[in-house]
């Protein structure tokens, strides 16, 4: 369940960030959580050092809790499930 909310939750920041202007360093950034976050819930066991992954996502929250507040939300809500499966 976990798995398939985080996919959803990521197809919806997808389309939110469409929708707005986001900046290439921003867009970027997104574009690399979403690989890592892919290669973390294909993983049969998770690597130690993945917990960057909420890290990254904890900095991304951040940006765009200041010009994207539909963006942050659905930000806040992947770091909320990433942490409810122990990343």
């Amino acid at each position: 369940m976990s798995n398939e909310k985080i996919q959803e939750l990521l197809v919806r920041l997808h389309d939110e960030v469409r929708k707005t202007a986001v900046d290439d360093d921003t867009r970027s950034a997104l574009h690399d959580l979403d690989s890592d976050i892919h290669d973390l819930l294909s993983s049969s066991t998770p690597e130690p050092n993945m917990s960057f992954v909420l890290e990254r996502a904890k900095l991304l929250e951040a940006q765009f809790a200041i010009s994207h507040p539909a963006a942050e939300r659905f930000m806040r809500e992947v770091i909320d499930t990433l942490a409810k499966i122990g990343v």
